[in-house]
């Protein structure tokens, strides 16, 4: 074949594979600027999540240096309500590291609870974690503060301590899942949702994952899963993966598979993901002062 007859067929392949790169980057891979986070008290936001009986309500909270509370706001980054309680009275603040935010259900059939996960150890020094469970209410979208009562979980790894900002309540299994944060795999553990207060139990570890790129871009730093159980998310500072979960298939077992890799605007430090309520798109929100909310919609 002659080179003129290459370049001619070349050429439009070449063409048609820039197209649909464009396509699926503008019908895809769009994602929104819905607000920024509208107060100064919000300035190492890490966790953001979904209220179950509150619609257009999402709650989030600063990690370390912070006190105990957490905040109720809007996908435009308007606080609403910002919830304080009493955590461990052993800290000067009431906690040491909060790192990620759940909603999902609890001991009283019919009724939703937030989990915020203290579960951030830079060090990998901490004897224990700690989960605080809370009664959701129907006045934390309107009140502008207001204070929960805390149900407290004490919790240790089964092999030593480790630093983790991913806390997931698995509404299929009732599981608490956490995802280890540094190394060069991460590991998952879970216990169960059926705890009393001020129990400390053992996490079970359940499988290992491995990421591919460098430290500490690859580091898993977020995650959430639908309400109904049935996606998964999980986080690194530059990356978003995504699962959807088969029937009767544990939540480890799910993270095990290969990974899509959505869509992601790379934040200042990314340490916050969620889903909608209706679980077609997600949230995500950084570090910082007045940090961009973004929304993506799964393709």
């Amino acid at each position: 074949m002659s080179r003129t007859k290459k370049l001619k067929i070349l050429i439009p392949v070449i063409m048609l594979l820039f197209l649909g790169a464009y396509s699926k980057h503008r019908l895809l891979d769009k994602h929104d600027i819905t607000g920024r986070l509208s107060s100064k008290q919000m300035s190492e936001i890490s966790g953001i999540a979904a209220s179950t009986i509150n619609p257009g309500i999402y709650y989030v909270h600063n990690d370390s240096g912070d006190t105990s509370r957490f905040f109720a706001i809007t996908p435009d980054g308007k606080i609403k309500t910002t919830i304080y309680f009493k955590g461990d009275t052993r800290r000067t603040l009431g906690v040491t590291d909060c790192e990620d935010i759940d909603v999902g259900p609890g001991p009283e059939k019919g009724k939703s609870y937030v989990y915020l996960g203290d579960i951030g150890d830079n060090s990998s020094n901490r004897k224990t974690i700690a989960i605080y469970r809370f009664l959701e209410k129907k006045s934390w979208a309107s009140d502008s503060l207001t204070t929960a009562t805390a149900v407290t979980l004490h919790l240790k790894y089964p092999d030593g301590p480790k630093d983790a900002e991913t806390l997931i309540v698995d509404p299929i299994e009732k599981l608490l899942c956490i995802v280890s944060k540094r190394g060069d795999t991460v590991a998952v553990y879970t216990t169960p949702l059926n705890y009393k207060a001020n129990d400390t139990l053992t996490l079970t570890k359940r499988t290992k994952l491995f990421f591919a790129g460098y430290k500490p871009f690859k580091w898993i730093t977020a995650g959430d899963i639908s309400k109904d159980g049935k996606q998964i998310l999980l986080k690194s500072y530059e990356k978003v993966y995504y699962w959807r979960r088969e029937p009767n298939e544990h939540i480890w077992d799910v993270m095990t598979r290969k990974p899509q890799e959505l869509n992601y605007e790379p934040e200042k430090q990314g340490e916050a993901i969620g889903f909608t309520p209706d679980g077609t798109g997600y949230y995500t929100t950084s570090e910082g002062v007045f940090s961009p909310i973004y929304y993506y919609k799964i393709p």
